[in-house]
């Protein structure tokens, strides 16, 4: 009668392991269900630039870029964006953070170092460029044939783009002809536009934009050049009195940007992810990007007007002064370029044709 007993009762406790097991069973599917299939891939982008997130290129162009690549990503993109070198380093760095992956993308000059992107400094020669919008649209276009697989293989190349008229910025009477440009200590950016402001009888001292501000409260420079747009943000009409503006329907000079991704950061995408880069990438992009810097021009402008500033005009045979002034740094680029094995008038003269092609 005990062993009848003891039998049932081992019986009991089998049938109620038999039953947590199951119920525990059920528990993991449940989980499972809950989570359905693997989630997608999620990837976080650092991006890096130098201007401070209020003035027109963060505001208006890569601030709404990276929420755009978020949204047509359906969120699994994020772009993270680090203004006026929050991650470290000097703005002459930012092409080398880029391409050693210390960030994921950059917007900068190629021109910030000097050698390294030859190709791409034909845009900044004196007399050039039209209009951002145009210019920049030709821009990519050689980019495309002339300088994606030469200077920029070693990047994923996300838009190229330029901004809109060149001006000189100086204090007191500033620059209103050309033989004022003598001896003037006038800030430049990059190396070819260094090299036009010697020819043109300057003596030109290069360093980046945020620099800007303090060299010219301190004397270090009498005068810079850089377009209207930035100014109302680095402060240049509280820290100028003259503002010398260039007639004709070419630009004295522009500078070349690049919105530059570490390669292999874009090649370890998802070929999904990589489609919504691509489709936020190229010659509408980097138009678009032009144009927006170019229109930013009116209000910082405004500004100077309104604080009683002298805009002075460079037209008619004053302008024909500073153009023959200015030829030989074309001829000396040229020359420079045939030298490294490039040909640079044929690249002069492609350059010409896709901004006129795109300023039609």
């Amino acid at each position: 009668m005990k062993s009848t007993k003891l039998d049932a009762a081992f019986a009991g406790f089998k049938r109620r392991g038999v039953l947590a097991a199951a119920v525990a069973g059920l528990a993991v599917l449940g989980v499972m269900a809950d989570a359905g299939p693997a989630k997608a891939q999620e990837v976080t982008l650092r991006m890096h630039q130098f201007l401070p997130p209020q003035a027109t290129v963060p505001a208006k162009i890569l601030i709404p870029w990276a929420e755009k690549v978020g949204k047509d990503s359906g969120g699994r993109i994020k772009v993270e964006v680090y203004s006026a070198m929050a991650l470290g380093g000097r703005p002459p760095e930012l092409i080398s953070q880029a391409r050693d992956g210390a960030v994921d993308i950059v917007w900068t000059l190629p021109g910030y170092t000097p050698g390294l992107f030859s190709r791409a400094e034909v845009f900044e020669l004196p007399f050039m460029a039209t209009n951002a919008e145009a210019t920049s649209r030709a821009y990519w276009e050689v980019f495309e044939s002339d300088m994606k697989d030469a200077d920029f293989a070693d990047f994923k190349i996300l838009a190229t783009w330029v901004h809109g008229p060149g001006v000189i910025h100086g204090k007191g009477d500033g620059v209103r002809e050309l033989a004022d440009m003598e001896g003037k200590k006038v800030r430049g950016p990059t190396r070819v536009i260094n090299g036009l402001l010697s020819t043109l009888g300057a003596t030109p001292v290069g360093m980046p934009v945020p620099a800007i501000p303090e060299a010219l409260s301190k004397g270090v420079i009498d005068a810079t050049v850089i377009p209207w747009e930035v100014t109302r943000a680095l402060k240049v009409p509280e820290l100028t009195e003259t503002h010398t503006e260039f007639g004709g329907d070419r630009m004295l000079y522009t500078a070349a940007f690049v919105l530059a991704m570490n390669k292999a950061k874009y090649d370890s995408l998802p070929d999904d992810l990589k489609a919504v880069i691509d489709a936020n990438s190229g010659a509408d992009v980097s138009a678009n990007a032009g144009r927006l810097m170019q229109e930013a021009d009116k209000p910082s402008r405004d500004v100077a007007e309104g604080r009683g500033n002298a805009i002075v005009s460079i037209d008619g045979a004053e302008l024909d002064k500073w153009k023959a002034a200015a030829q030989p740094v074309v001829d000396d680029w040229i020359a420079e370029m045939d030298g490294k094995g490039i040909d640079g008038n044929a690249l002069i003269e492609k350059a010409r044709a896709a901004i006129k092609k795109h300023s039609m």
